[in-house]
């Protein structure tokens, strides 16, 4: 089937299922063209206006092209900023209200291809790590949008990670360069977290291979002791 496909110059059966394509509302776009580059599988041209001309039949639905629309016009049927962002805005921020001395939360967008598996494999080892954090899977890390690690910040939050797959020499990303688009984008999370009035080590992007299940307790357990460090997001109650 892959060998027919790529002949063919069409993507195989997604991985993640979805059967469905990326829709766009291109009444927002403003032709930045950050999709139509960042794609890794060449499923989107642009036209004389760098207006994205989808290409469906090499869509592998990675979600890469909703991570990077700074407009946020791009979503699936089942998968999209909307869906992730309401999962985000479910997740109880413990408040003085409900505490004399409130827990810190932390949330973990997870990769379901390698990230989140690794995280079961924990489970069923029996292995520990903190409970102040929420973890959310998502298609890739690729997908992430900055949206929702504001979102979640904004809402009080004390701290948020990405966890996915190693990228690099040693790239093991399902989706090509999911993790090094995820990671340059985190880079510039900054200017974000400035007009939050944050500090930059409050978010922070980890990877993992399906097998290093064993350091996810340290991972997580360094990550939490950073943000015990810088204490409560000031956001916290409002």
């Amino acid at each position: 089937q892959c060998i027919e496909s790529s002949n063919r110059g069409v993507s195989v059966h997604p991985r993640s299922g979805d059967m469905s394509f990326p829709d766009f509302f291109f009444q927002r776009c403003t032709q930045c063209k950050r999709c139509t580059e960042e794609c890794p599988f060449g499923a989107l041209d642009d036209d004389e206006k760098g207006t994205p001309k989808p290409n469906p039949t090499r869509c592998r639905r990675c979600g890469t092209c909703m991570g990077a629309c700074p407009e946020r016009i791009i979503g699936f049927a089942d998968y999209n900023i909307d869906s992730i962002g309401s999962m985000v805005k479910t997740i109880k921020v413990p408040s003085e209200n409900d505490f004399d001395n409130p827990p810190l939360r932390i949330l973990a967008l997870v990769c379901e291809n390698d990230a989140y598996p690794a995280l079961d494999i924990a489970g069923m080892n029996r292995l520990n790590y903190s409970h102040i954090v929420r973890f959310i899977p998502v298609r890739c890390l690729g997908s992430v949008n900055v949206i929702w690690i504001k979102d979640a910040l904004s809402q009080g939050m004390d701290g948020v990670f990405l966890l996915g797959c190693k990228h690099g020499d040693d790239y093991q990303c399902h989706f090509v360069k999911g993790s090094e688009l995820a990671s340059i984008r985190m880079k510039k999370i900054g200017e974000a977290l400035q007009s939050l009035a944050l500090e930059n080590e409050r978010v922070a992007q980890f990877e993992i291979a399906i097998d290093e299940y064993d350091k996810i307790p340290k991972m997580v357990g360094d990550f939490v002791e950073i943000i015990e460090g810088l204490g409560p997001n000031p956001f916290k109650g409002f």
